[in-house]
């Protein structure tokens, strides 16, 4: 017979245990890349210690963040662009309302 301790701590261990299977699945899904430079390039780039997998992880992502940026800065620039009346605060909360009744609807579906 358990005790609630027990149990409670069997619980804990059982969902840890999902937790982390679920993380190393996502760890280990990996897709392989080969990539060829020009040797001086590959030599300037091992120099700089970046041949190695977490350091070209984080140099595609902070491309990626870099290309996200520039995105959001061309549309910024397309609508000021429209030149469009400034919102009052009451369109603006409008804008914010209907787009949270938005999202609540498609998630429960």
């Amino acid at each position: 017979m358990y005790d609630l301790r027990t149990y409670t701590v069997k619980l804990q261990a059982e969902c840890l245990k999902t937790t982390l299977s679920r993380r190393l699945a996502r760890i280990t899904d990996m897709t392989e890349l080969t990539v060829k430079l020009p040797d001086e390039l590959a030599q300037q780039i091992r120099a700089a210690g970046l041949l190695d997998e977490a350091a070209l992880e984080k140099v595609f992502r902070e491309a990626l963040r870099k290309r996200a940026v520039g995105e959001l800065f061309a549309a910024l620039d397309e609508i000021q662009a429209l030149k469009l009346p400034p919102m009052t605060e009451d369109e603006v909360q409008a804008e914010i309302n209907a787009a949270r009744a938005e999202r609540r609807a498609r998630t429960s579906k």
